[in-house]
């Protein structure tokens, strides 16, 4: 079996190989086997009796979680088989975060740092919310634009034309403990690119919820 995304050979243990843990943990989980070459084929490793209880100690001690270790003999040879689940919450190695991605190992940086750990947290990017800013930052024609626009497309009830603008934005779960969430300001506010880079909106037809026509 070739390596894949949930397998990975190793030849020997060397610490640095917690990153590629916390790679499968971040992801969907894996093995990483020690005592295999590139092709997959059995060399043994050294040590196997005293790695067999160093390295879930140091997966322990630096990255926070437990995983099985298992000794594996052979004609050819001893090898181990670290069995690393998927975690539910972001685990990291030494302040980085690792994600197990085909074949490769990737330190997640920048946006696509910020977009898993939202991920992992059930937090949708525009669903994050923004401090310093206020309702009253917002701009009242486009509440009234907003409130016309959708009794026209029947999208709500005609009383809402009525509700203040706080209360629209809690019927639309805009708000979250007393903050505007990054889509209220991307709805709503008079510059939402200073807080959004580059926001821009595209409109489209749907001939169903799934079919986009154009």
């Amino acid at each position: 079996m070739a390596e894949n995304q949930n397998i990975e050979w190793k030849e020997s243990w060397r610490d640095e190989y917690l990153k590629w843990i916390c790679g499968f943990a971040n992801a969907k989980g894996g093995s990483i086997i020690i005592g295999k070459d590139d092709k997959g084929k059995i060399i043994g490793v050294k040590n196997a009796k005293r790695l067999l209880e160093d390295i879930p100690n140091k997966v322990k001690d630096v990255l926070g979680i437990i995983v099985d270790v298992n000794l594996h003999e052979t004609e050819n040879g001893e090898y181990l088989e670290i069995i690393v689940e998927a975690h539910p919450y972001p685990v990291n190695y030494k302040g980085q975060y690792h994600y197990r991605s085909g074949s490769t190992k990737q330190e997640l940086k920048g946006n696509a740092l910020d977009k898993f750990l939202l991920q992992k947290k059930g937090k949708r990017w525009d669903g994050v919310p923004i401090p310093n800013v206020s309702i009253e930052d917002l701009k009242p024609d486009t509440f009234d634009h907003f409130r016309k626009k959708a009794v026209k497309a029947q999208r709500i009830e005609e009383d809402v034309l009525t509700d203040t603008n706080d209360h629209l934005l809690e019927n639309l779960q805009l708000v979250e403990n007393k903050y505007l969430k990054r889509a209220a300001l991307l709805l709503f506010h008079p510059n939402p690119e200073n807080f959004v880079t580059g926001a821009y909106i595209k409109i489209g037809f749907f001939q169903s919820d799934d079919e986009l026509k154009f």
